[in-house]
């Protein structure tokens, strides 16, 4: 006799749900599997659905698309607003760096005029000194600015000053006084440009 197994496991099984015949050779079932089988088939039974079902479901697909255009009107409006406000945000820092830039331009001009200044008094100073005691005071300096003052004074008293350094630091300030020379004329030929 077969145990009883449930519909699902009977049917993997590869089980008849039928019931099986009485051991006395007869074609009567048994009662009790019968009606145990008829229970399992209906527990096992997938459900029906009801009409309540039916209503439901276009309530809700309906419900969805009802409001798809109003969430998408919101969220294109929220991300509106917040590209609003990131523009504006943008828009001050570019102010705020433009400020910046006018105030830093101004202080550069400043330094520069006070430079030109300084420059023109240093300038004079060593055009005024001898060449001997020019010398040493140019030879301590750093490269650039002595070239700098170098360049500013007039081609014979230069010379003179650099006939008085040791030759490897007149050598240096001359190659330097050229690369002076020259970043000058690129920068006249820029502005004309």
């Amino acid at each position: 006799m077969r145990a009883l197994l449930p519909l699902p496991l009977a049917l993997l099984l590869g089980l008849s749900t039928a019931p099986a015949p009485a051991a006395g050779g007869g074609d009567k079932a048994d009662p009790a599997k019968e009606a145990a089988l008829k229970a399992l088939a209906i527990r096992d039974a997938p459900k029906e659905p009801s009409a309540q079902d039916y209503v439901k479901e276009p309530q809700k697909s309906g419900y969805c698309a009802g409001i798809a255009d109003a969430a998408a009107d919101a969220r294109f409006a929220w991300q509106k607003e917040q590209l609003a406000t990131l523009e504006r945000e943008v828009e001050a820092r570019i102010a705020r760096l433009e400020e910046k830039r006018a105030e830093y331009e101004t202080w550069m001009k400043r330094r520069e005029a006070f430079l030109a200044k300084a420059d023109e008094g240093v300038v004079a100073l060593y055009a005024k000194m001898r060449p001997d005691a020019a010398a040493p005071q140019l030879a301590t300096m750093q490269e650039e600015a002595a070239a700098a003052i170098l360049v500013k004074l007039n081609a014979r008293t230069a010379s003179a000053i650099l006939a008085e350094m040791e030759a490897a630091r007149a050598a240096g300030l001359a190659r330097r006084m050229s690369d002076l020379g020259r970043r000058k004329d690129e920068t006249k030929k820029d502005e004309r440009s």
